[in-house]
């Protein structure tokens, strides 16, 4: 904590908010990582893992309007540590429940606790980004899934080691006290433009309409990853018992990587162009591991994937915040809510889709969304 706060203020900044960042990105990952096994505790079939999956996306939904509230009335930095700490203590409670209804309720509040987290961190990340005069989003949501990485790493070591859910978060949710406790103190205190007017619901434009269902896409194929690749692997792949996580872990490696380049790429070739290469790898990968469901082309599959969703977001809320209709605040929230629905759907639309016909069926429809974000960059202007 003390050479947090040796830093220069813009830097301590920047640190303590990378901090949170990588905190939400490693509670999400370290649930995903034992969904396989929770649906085993709870003896639910894919449809009903589907189902209940929905207490997550429905959750986020519901508070969006709530977090953009709470941001602009108290600001972001009390908000973000509120929400940290739900977000961190939520996880234990998920491993100990013995109830399908107790399962969903406490993901409905996991999900409100992550997005009032996600909403508050990045509002601080504007900050930072005012502070350095140029974009860094791209890298913030790098550490996001760095720690995604870094979470599906602990939970196959975990898996292998056999420790129970339970104890598994619980290691988790003290990591995340101690990131809570050094970095706090240099969140940013005053959000730039804190006391605005501007509606929190707007109605977007073609372009941020675009824009929106391309962060659908988006967020449809990542939630595939994040809520059935365990599954995937478990069920279709059968690999050994210690490398269920294995896909997840390849996803996210690739993730990670992928979003530390996209600012870059983004400069040399133009957003346009990412995003349909994005599109492009990500039904790649999602037919390769549906077409050939072995261990070695799964993986290959699945790094194809993480690399094509890696930059899809932070890219598509850098052109909404570049909006000429809306402020970007307003543009970003617009795009956000249309976005977050994929979200809402894609969970239970996949498992009703593997029940009624099979899980390689329903991740190859979501390959067709993958080829969707390269029609829709295609039709889309950017600025």
């Amino acid at each position: 904590m003390s050479e947090l706060l040796s830093f220069p203020p813009r830097r301590a900044h920047r640190i303590a908010v990378s901090a949170f960042f990588f905190l939400a990105g490693l509670c999400f990952a370290s649930w995903a990582s034992r969904i396989p096994n929770i649906q085993l505790k709870l003896h639910l079939d894919n449809a009903a893992l589907g189902a209940v999956l929905l207490g997550l996306p429905s959750g986020l939904m519901v508070s969006l309007p709530l977090a953009g509230w709470l941001v602009a009335k108290f600001g972001s930095r009390p908000i973000a540590l509120s929400a940290a700490l739900l977000y961190a203590a939520t996880l234990p409670v998920l491993g100990l429940v013995t109830e399908v209804w107790q399962l969903v309720l406490c993901l409905f509040v996991f999900g409100m606790g992550g997005n009032l987290l996600n909403i508050s961190i990045n509002t601080q990340a504007i900050g930072t980004e005012a502070l350095y005069g140029r974009t860094i989003m791209a890298s913030y949501h790098g550490l996001w899934s760095l720690a995604g990485f870094s979470g599906a790493a602990l939970g196959t070591l975990f898996i292998s080691l056999g420790w129970l859910p339970w104890q598994h978060f619980l290691v988790i949710t003290g990591l995340a006290l101690l990131i809570v406790l050094a970095a706090s103190g240099k969140l940013i205190g005053k959000d730039p433009h804190g006391g605005s007017d501007q509606p929190i619901f707007a109605r977007p434009d073609r372009s941020l309409v675009n824009l929106g269902i391309i962060a659908f896409c988006s967020m449809i194929c990542e939630g595939a990853m994040f809520d059935w690749s365990g599954v995937y692997f478990q069920k279709v792949i059968h690999p050994p018992q210690g490398l269920v996580a294995i896909g997840y872990t390849a996803f996210m490696s690739t993730m990670a990587s992928g979003r530390f380049l996209g600012d870059w790429l983004a400069t040399q070739w133009g957003i346009k162009r990412i995003l349909q290469l994005s599109g492009t790898l990500t039904a790649t990968g999602l037919l390769t591991a549906i077409l050939f469901p072995w261990l070695f082309p799964a993986l290959v599959g699945f790094l194809l994937v993480g690399a094509g969703v890696s930059s899809v977001i932070p890219l598509v809320y850098s052109a909404a915040g570049r909006s000429k209709v809306l402020s970007p605040g307003v543009a970003l929230a617009a795009v956000s809510t249309i976005g977050y629905l994929g979200f809402l759907f894609g969970p239970p639309f996949i498992g009703f889709i593997a029940q009624a016909f099979s899980l390689r069926v329903s991740l190859g429809l979501i390959a067709v969304l993958g080829s969707l974000i390269v029609l829709m960059a295609s039709k889309t202007k950017f600025s």
